[in-house]
């Protein structure tokens, strides 16, 4: 996944022979010449139909369900749910929501239509990033929380004092979620290779990554030891920093879910640091794998913790307000993945050159 384009080399011709070659020799019937244009793009195998139907499929039942949210409709919503205390907030949210995995069905597009070639790097680049930064987790996290749930019983959904949504609800939105990161992911890969896989050849540790690549780097990983080490507590049976509902409402989901952004925080730093910084032992590397987890890593810090972040400047009630060490590990979380990403994408941009 890399947000930096670069136009793709066009082989030359080869020579023409025989008695009718010369200076000014025109291009043969039924042959391209240098002024007709692209060649026609090849039609999309039926893999990669499939791919994008599913994509697009998968997206139904939640933009269906928060359709009929906004509607009025409370299927899925018990009568006592607390998403019922503020109507005009939970349509505002929803509303969102709806945009938000709508624009699943346009990179899915996007990626296997001709007109996807010309649209700007970063237009595709920043969305992908996004997209994979916040499916990432739940891909992870939501398999874990249903194994955990046959181990004790429960069920996989947030453990909330109050009632929230019906079972189902989670089952349905997140297999969704699953299949949504599954089919983009391979559809961007393929598309990625073709456009820019010329980015990621070479050793690793390139000497000509600029100086404002390595700070940033070293700076957003230095901000991530925040939130990967508070995430790492919690997930481990820690109550430091959590109010008093959050150590109310824990369960086994809540610490698998903490497991899992600790993990994608270290991730993260790991990936980025492999690109940016010229370890001596790095030429023997590929820059796939650190590129893919830089990227995915960085995404689920940023945008993870930007959502956490804003989710707590929301009026709630006093006693179900975030601690101050929570609202401080998800703001640096969202500034420690933007500044990992924008040393992946100056690293990027520089290995294009």
């Amino acid at each position: 996944m890399t947000p930096t384009s670069a136009a793709s080399a066009a082989p030359l011709p080869a020579p023409e022979t025989g008695p009718t070659a010369g200076p000014t020799a025109g291009p043969t019937a039924g042959t391209a010449g240098p002024t007709d244009g692209p060649p026609a793009a090849p039609s999309l195998s039926r893999g990669v139909r499939a791919l994008r139907a599913v994509a697009i499929a998968s997206c139904l039942p939640y933009i269906t369900l928060k359709v009929l949210w906004i509607a009025g409709n409370r299927v899925g919503v018990p009568d006592d749910s607390t998403l019922l205390d503020d109507r005009i907030a939970m349509a505002f949210a929803n509303s969102v929501s709806v945009v938000l995995d709508a624009a699943v069905v346009v990179l899915a597009l996007l990626l296997t239509r001709p007109w996807g070639r010309r649209v700007p790097a970063w237009l595709l680049g920043l969305p992908m990033w996004a997209a994979a930064g916040l499916l990432a987790p739940i891909m992870t996290g939501y398999p874990l929380q249903l194994a955990g749930a046959l181990a004790d019983g429960s069920r996989p959904a947030p453990s909330n004092s109050e009632p929230f949504l019906d079972a189902w609800v989670f089952a349905v939105v997140y297999s969704g979620f699953i299949l949504q990161g599954l089919t983009l992911g391979a559809l961007f890969v393929r598309y990625a290779r073709r456009r820019w896989g010329h980015l990621w050849r070479g050793p690793l540790g390139d000497p000509r990554t600029t100086t404002v690549a390595r700070a940033t780097a070293a700076a957003g990983a230095l901000l991530a030891l925040l939130p990967g080490v508070m995430h790492l507590l919690w997930a481990t049976g820690a109550t430091t920093g959590l109010s008093a509902d959050r150590i109310a409402e824990r369960s086994t989901d809540f610490y698998l879910v903490e497991g899992v952004h600790a993990l994608f925080a270290v991730v993260a730093v790991a990936g980025t640091l492999l690109l940016a910084l010229p370890f001596r032992a790095a030429g023997r590397l590929s820059p796939r794998i650190p590129l893919a987890t830089a990227w995915v890593g960085s995404g689920t810090l940023g945008c993870w913790g930007g959502f956490l972040f804003l989710t707590t400047l929301l009026p709630t009630d006093p006693d179900q307000r975030a601690a101050g060490p929570m609202v401080l590990t998800y703001a640096v979380s969202m500034v420690a993945g933007f500044l990992l990403f924008g040393s992946v994408v100056s690293t990027l941009r520089r290995r294009a050159v």
